[in-house]
């Protein structure tokens, strides 16, 4: 799951090209919207845009709430959802 996280911090900074943030800045636990990192309602279409990109799976409306509201809540709902995609990606970023 850890490497996951990674993972998921570094696509994030990635996809939303958040200069000056870095990997470690980034509390897997701390929101993703409003006081935590502060992303926006763009960004959660960003979000949505980098799980079925990266992890072939559609974030319906009623999932979104759930699944970005931490780094680690969107792993542990991409474990749930993608397993096969996600053991993918975790194995790319070791290798």
């Amino acid at each position: 799951m850890e490497t996951l996280i990674e993972t998921l911090k570094t696509q994030i900074i990635d996809q939303l090209n958040l200069d000056g943030v870095t990997p470690e800045s980034i509390e897997a636990d701390a929101p993703l919207f409003g006081s935590g990192l502060g992303l926006d309602s763009i960004d959660a279409l960003e979000l949505v845009s980098l799980v079925e990109q990266h992890y072939q799976l559609k974030v319906t409306p009623d999932e979104m709430k759930g699944a970005f509201e931490s780094v680690r809540a969107l792993a542990e709902f991409l474990v749930e959802h993608a397993p096969a995609a996600v053991a993918a990606v975790t194995e790319e970023a070791v290798a």
